[in-house]
């Protein structure tokens, strides 16, 4: 399987101690896709501005209908202001219905690009060993 993905685009925060690392995984309809996915990139133009942002991989498997994000913050706090964030809830009701999303987290006491897309990628193909948190429910959520 071959994955396709952004540039890392960085985030304001930098890695210091401890970061989060979150990883999802949205399967859908094909024909979803390019509005998903444009809505990602949507969200991504803030990044550089996004408190607590360390950085951020978009990501695509086209072929299995899969689009998802790896993103590094420097806090779970910072992670869930994201979430709640009114743009990332609205992209998120707008496409609640329409298929399945996971989400894995785990931290990492030595952060760098490489090490966490290869892990990150090792989580999408099924090929990690290593057992990160998480949450596996439809896009309506829990």
């Amino acid at each position: 399987m071959r994955i396709w993905r952004t540039h890392w685009t960085r985030g304001p925060a930098a890695a210091e101690d401890t970061v989060l690392v979150s990883v999802t995984d949205f399967t859908g309809r094909a024909r979803d896709l390019p509005s998903i996915y444009r809505a990602g990139t949507e969200l991504r133009s803030a990044w550089p501005e996004m408190e607590g942002a360390i950085g951020l991989w978009l990501w695509a498997v086209p072929l299995q209908r899969r689009t998802g994000s790896v993103s590094v913050w420097r806090t779970e706090a910072d992670l869930l202001r994201f979430v709640g964030w009114k743009p990332h809830v609205a992209i998120m009701r707008r496409f609640r219905d329409r298929g399945h999303l996971a989400s894995h987290t785990w931290e990492t006491g030595d952060f760098t690009p490489p090490t966490t897309w290869t892990r990150a990628e090792e989580l999408l193909t099924g090929t990690d060993r290593q057992d990160p948190t998480t949450a596996d429910r439809d896009a309506r959520g829990p």
